[in-house]
């Protein structure tokens, strides 16, 4: 019988809060929010929204990886991290209220790694911002040279080079350049730095049982700081072989991914994923250091070796290799007073304050109730959307039929969350204003629903909100509905990654944009044109069923990658959300539009 693996522990689900009472403890110039447990962000103790004249810069992911990021708040570097939970994303609402925390006139910069989850609830949270007035900028990190360049979207994985970025970035805010500035230096840095891992172990969550997935004289290279699969298992090797391996794959002229060649100064950085012991990350160091010098030619400026960013109690380390000059060097060797920098300095710090208080969002100041008396726009948008909502809930175990054959099972009780939290939040929504009735929509959704899903949808509510907000005043009409369509396919396309040929749901939305302006540009009754733009949806949804998938996830890139390398791996033995087929979602909408028609498709043109 398996037990879990013992660790120093009370709850596993309170590890995280825990774990930042601690560090707060420890440290007194960091602070964290008072919202615990939904809130879970940790920042200077000295910096405060109304005062702070510097770019602010946050950044923050799953937790698991300590001490990124939280470990990286102080001055010169981090303004703030936002902490999900274990290997989870932190939620919209934990990274809106960081940046309403410690962002002052001169914007903040987001930060973000490369994981699907951290983009979109970052991406919604920077739109959201934005919407409330704050300038906002945002680098993605994808620093993984472990597998060859990608076909898809997902891209190469954030790992341990983020934390040279958010050095470089820190360092710039603190000498007082702009926002554009910052992200500037802070992507230029993300594009000069590449990384590889190498694991002996498989991690353990708190209060699960260790995995066996490697036997005792096995390794993986290029080993996700989650415990995802690697490029490759191969047999255990003395580190000297293991180091000249990574610096190869890092790098290779082939794939490209840093532009290094032979003459340039580098930096290196030796990273331990949580188990290894400092003697042996020392060996990795003192084995890489001349292999950089004498067999690739490069001239190694800045060394750092230790855990920044982990993976809980992984056995294993990563390399990171960044291109230096004279401007990247001197935002290293800038002073920072953030705890795990490796050179920091020392400075007195403020004595430890109460938890400082969720800031509000700027709905919540403002009351909102939907009106006493609805106007026929009011009504109209009532009845449809009770209908849509209704409409979804009875779907719910059909829709979860059909995603358990292809994913998870849990696609229509996710749905049902969010329908049954619209009808719920109906009575306080400004009905006699599109836009803000919208906007609450996808309020609703982003607390009730969770997943990727659900943060699609907010940003396909949040794009429309802000699209009707700024073009109509008195009343919508049917080509500002078309606008706001238009806006919310290029935000989904944007912070998803996806585009028409992907065999998503842009692939019906798209060609059902496209008849929907054509039609109303070319004077048709706005309610067949309307008619006509959900036949081209669901004739599009139908074409993704011979397309080749490109909104693959890293698993199955992985699985696919080592098929081509010839080890042998049954595909089936994993769900992909990418195989969803996109004509069952399509169907959705086209049942929510039959249901609808009793209203008569003019009713909503306002």
């Amino acid at each position: 019988m398996a037990y879990p693996a013992k660790k120093f522990i009370n709850d596993p689900n309170d590890v995280v809060t825990e774990y930042i009472q601690g560090l707060v403890h420890t440290y007194p110039a960091l602070q964290y929010l008072d919202g615990f447990p939904q809130v879970k962000v940790v920042l200077r103790a000295d910096v405060s929204c109304t005062t702070y004249d510097k770019v602010s810069i946050i950044s923050g992911g799953g937790s698991g990886h300590e001490p990124a990021q939280a470990g990286y708040v102080g001055e010169g570097m981090l303004t703030a991290a936002i902490c999900g939970d274990i290997f989870a994303s932190p939620p919209v609402d934990s990274i809106l209220a960081g940046i309403r925390a410690v962002t002052g006139p001169m914007g903040c910069l987001l930060i973000v790694t490369n994981y699907t989850g951290d983009r979109l609830n970052f991406g919604l949270a920077a739109e959201q911002a934005k919407s409330e007035g704050y300038k906002v900028e945002t680098v993605i990190v994808g620093d993984d040279c472990a597998l060859p360049p990608p076909r898809g979207i997902a891209g190469r994985r954030g790992l341990a080079g983020t934390i040279l970025v958010h050095k470089v970035a820190g360092a710039a805010a603190a000498a007082g350049l702009s926002l554009i500035d910052v992200a500037a230096e802070a992507k230029r840095a993300s594009e000069m730095v590449g990384t590889m891992g190498v694991a002996l172990s498989i991690c353990t969550l708190p209060g699960q049982v260790t995995s066996d997935r490697l036997g005792p004289e096995k390794m993986e290279l290029g080993l996700g700081i989650h415990g995802e699969p690697g490029a490759a298992v191969a047999d255990l090797q003395p580190v000297d072989g293991v180091v000249s391996h990574v610096l190869m794959q890092i790098l290779s002229p082939e794939t490209n991914y840093v532009p290094i060649t032979r003459g340039c100064r580098v930096v290196l950085m030796v990273n331990g994923l949580g188990g290894t012991p400092l003697m042996e990350l020392m060996i990795v160091t003192g084995k890489a250091v001349p292999k950089l010098q004498l067999e690739h030619g490069l001239a190694v400026d800045r060394v750092y070796t230790g855990s920044f960013i982990t993976s809980l109690d992984m056995a294993g380390f990563s390399i990171s290799i960044m291109k230096a000059d004279a401007s990247i060097l001197q935002r290293l060797d800038a002073a920072t007073k953030a705890p795990y920098w490796p050179v920091t300095e020392d400075g007195n710090r403020p004595p430890a304050k109460i938890p400082v208080p969720v800031p509000l969002s700027q709905s919540a100041k403002s009351d909102k109730s939907q009106p006493v008396s609805l106007n026929k726009q009011g009504q109209v948008l009532q009845e449809a959307i009770e209908a849509a909502a209704n409409a979804i809930i009875n779907l719910k175990d059909s829709l979860n039929e059909w995603d358990s054959k292809v994913g998870d099972g849990d696609c229509g009780s996710t749905m049902y969350r969010g329908a049954k939290a619209v009808l719920e939040d109906i009575k306080n929504y400004p009905l006699n204003d599109a836009a803000e009735t919208v906007g609450e929509i996808g309020s609703s959704i982003g607390r009730a629903m969770g997943g990727t899903s659900g943060i699609i949808y907010t940003i396909f509510c949040k794009a429309a909100y802000t699209q009707l907000k700024e073009n109509s005043h008195s009343g919508v009409t049917p080509k500002q509905w078309a606008e706001a369509l238009a806006a919310s396919i290029a935000a989904v396309s944007k912070y998803g990654g996806a585009s028409a040929g992907y065999r998503t749901l842009l692939d019906a939305l798209i060609p059902a944009l496209s008849v929907l302006q054509e039609r109303l540009n070319s004077g048709d009754d706005p309610s067949i044109a309307f008619l006509l733009s959900s036949e081209a949806a669901l004739a599009g949804a139908e074409s993704t069923k011979n397309m080749q998938a490109q909104c693959k996830s890293l698993q199955e890139k992985v699985i696919e990658y080592r098929l081509r390398g010839g080890t042998r791996i049954a595909k089936n033995q994993f769900g992909f959300m990418s195989r969803k087929s996109t004509t069952e979602a399509i169907y959705l909408l086209w049942r929510l539009m039959k249901m609808c028609r009793g209203l008569k498709y003019g009713d909503f043109l306002f």
